[in-house]
């Protein structure tokens, strides 16, 4: 076989939690920045309709308005609506509770329904949860240190 020949691999799929994107948009030069860099050069990207409703919502907290320009928050959501894998998880998946808040759970129901690798957080209610059905729960940094993490 050729390697022309070969199927190509998709791209990973993988779900960020609200706190690394808007961490990555604040801070230039850190972990979820470096980590959200590799993930648009590599990865797809999933989101639900829940989980993009927590990143807008989060995004336009009145506490970002001094970082955060109207104009620059408009672009992150489109471009991110634009490029996102999207999921509906179905009841089977979001009828199951996994981590110790309930909140969270939102993350992993759409990790599972689209067969994510990774879900990368900073938030230890969702770090403390076993990795399963082939999803590893991580943070930007542990992320980082994966060998061929979104190549």
């Amino acid at each position: 076989m050729r390697v022309e020949d070969a199927p190509a691999r998709s791209p990973p799929r993988l779900v960020i939690d609200s706190n690394v994107w808007i961490s990555a948009a604040l801070s230039p030069h850190g972990a979820p920045a470096q980590l959200i860099r590799r993930v648009l050069a590599g990865g797809t990207v999933v989101f639900s309709a829940d989980t993009f409703a927590e990143l807008e919502q989060r995004l336009w907290k009145p506490k970002f308005d001094r970082y955060l320009n109207t104009e620059r928050r408009h672009l992150i959501l489109h471009d991110l609506s634009a490029i996102a894998f999207w999921v509906e998880p179905p009841p089977a998946i979001t009828g199951i509770a996994y981590s110790r808040d309930p909140d969270d759970d939102k993350f992993i129901h759409a990790a599972l329904a689209a067969r994510a690798r990774w879900l990368v957080s900073g938030d230890q209610d969702l770090l403390t949860v076993p990795a399963m059905a082939g999803l590893s729960i991580v943070s930007p940094a542990a992320a980082l240190q994966q060998p061929g993490f979104c190549l």
